[in-house]
């Protein structure tokens, strides 16, 4: 939905003016994945290394773009090294495996897990002088812009989720700290997306769940983050963030994913071998990358992070881990409802929009009484698809929310991305709103 209020007030001359918008290049549908190697010859490419984790390639994906790029004459390597929810750790370990490697380009074969991992690799193999934690968004690191360009990558995703195939960032766990954070980057943006929904039938439902979770919320954050003129010009072209805020261009994205995710999300996980509901759900995942990686996300990403670094004993639903962990979109859904309950006043018609195109009925619903609207209506979304029921259902307790607070805190790349402005105290609230009754995947 654009902003076409003729009472809308006059723009601060302070204010941005400029729309900017950052996207690779997209093969999609049914069967994409046969052409990847015409698509890589077509860019130079005559060497790759494959990254891909063990479930991936237990499916036998990543051997056949190993032998579609073998074919085409192209010299492909695979590694299984990359790690359900990367860490600082995980890729350190990865990178150190393939130092004696010479690396070309990338090929990345799952989903945004390996696809970030891989795009920290490039970081990595491009720059090896560079520490990684200089990239890390500030507080957390200096936020170091990359050097120079880096090699070709390639995204081919197994999953409806992430939007990392289309996204200039990474989301990657700090061990040390236990917090999540971001880098990011233009130059992270991904070559060439190819995204074939085929190869999301194998993913289980609580997997398939877990992506349409972040997808959710990637399109209803952007969709209400603070619009981009509402936000200070930047000093210079180079300084202006990656995240812009709501804009006429994003919202295009994101509407269309909205509409998807209401006609076709919770088909997908009720029957993974819908191949109509699969379809729509790889495009909502692309379309809400292509909206959140320009407009940006902000409270339930920013409470997302410290809730998988802090997790102790939860084991998801249908994910093969040897480790506490908890999927990133489970993550951002279970502080969903009440952080956009807190963010109505800023912008209400936004928030009954974004309820509106997920299927809900705004008969008789005015901007007085609907605050709770979009938040039933995601609560309603993750019940029927057996998701959390807030953040005790990951083990924690009313004892962890100062904790969560301030990792929290420390995201503000996103939390300036908030229409109304947002501290210690309110997210405290958020947390604490947030909890839910404790469920028996916890054993904290």
């Amino acid at each position: 939905m654009t902003d076409t209020d003729p009472n809308r007030p006059t723009i601060d001359p302070g204010n941005e003016t400029v729309i900017t918008f950052e996207a690779p290049r997209l093969v999609m549908g049914n069967g994409a994945t046969e052409e990847i190697g015409s698509h890589l010859l077509r860019l130079g490419i005559r060497s790759t290394l494959i990254v891909t984790d063990p479930v991936v390639a237990g499916t036998g994906l990543p051997r056949k773009v190993q032998a579609l790029l073998d074919a085409a004459g192209i010299e492909a390597d695979c590694t299984e090294g990359a790690t359900v929810e990367p860490t600082d750790a995980s890729c350190e370990a990865l990178f150190r495996e393939l130092s004696d490697r010479r690396v070309h380009s990338f090929v990345a074969v799952g989903g945004g897990s390996a696809i970030d991992t891989a795009k920290v690799l490039n970081l990595m193999v491009s720059y090896p002088d560079v520490p990684l934690h200089d990239y890390l968004n500030r507080p957390i690191g200096i936020g170091r812009s990359v050097p120079g360009p880096l090699k070709p990558l390639i995204a081919v995703p197994t999953t409806a989720g992430s939007g990392s195939e289309c996204t200039a960032m990474v989301a990657l766990g700090l061990v040390e700290y236990k917090v999540k954070t971001g880098i990011a980057d233009r130059a992270l943006t991904p070559t060439l997306a190819i995204v074939d929904p085929l190869n999301t039938v194998t993913a289980p439902p609580a997997v398939t769940a877990a992506g349409g979770y972040d997808v959710l919320t990637h399109a209803c954050e952007s969709y209400t983050s603070r619009a981009y003129d509402r936000r200070v010009r930047p000093a210079s072209p180079g300084e202006r963030a990656i995240y812009i805020g709501a804009n006429p261009i994003s919202d295009i994205w994101v509407e269309q994913a909205l509409r998807l995710l209401g006609d076709y999300f919770v088909r997908a996980v009720l029957n993974p071998h819908d191949i109509e509901a699969r379809v729509a759900m790889s495009r909502a995942a692309v379309y809400a990358g292509m909206g959140f990686g320009n407009a940006g996300t902000h409270i339930p990403h920013a409470c997302a992070y410290p809730i998988a670094g802090l997790v102790t004993g939860y084991r998801p639903r249908d994910y093969v881990v040897d480790h506490s962990m908890v999927p990133h979109g489970e993550a951002v859904v279970a502080t969903a409802p009440a952080a956009f309950e807190y963010t109505y006043p800023a912008a209400p018609e936004r928030h009954l929009r974004a309820a509106e195109l997920l299927g809900a009925s705004t008969a008789g619903i005015s901007i007085r009484s609907g605050h709770d609207l979009l938040p039933a209506v995601l609560a309603g979304l993750v019940r029927l698809t057996g998701g959390p029921a807030g953040i005790s259902s990951f083990g924690f307790e009313s004892k962890d929310v100062p904790a969560l607070v301030e990792g929290a805190v420390k995201q503000q790349r996103l939390l300036v991305g908030c229409p109304r402005d947002v501290g210690p105290d309110e997210l405290r609230q958020i947390f604490d709103a947030s909890m839910g009754a404790p469920a028996e995947g916890a054993d904290r």
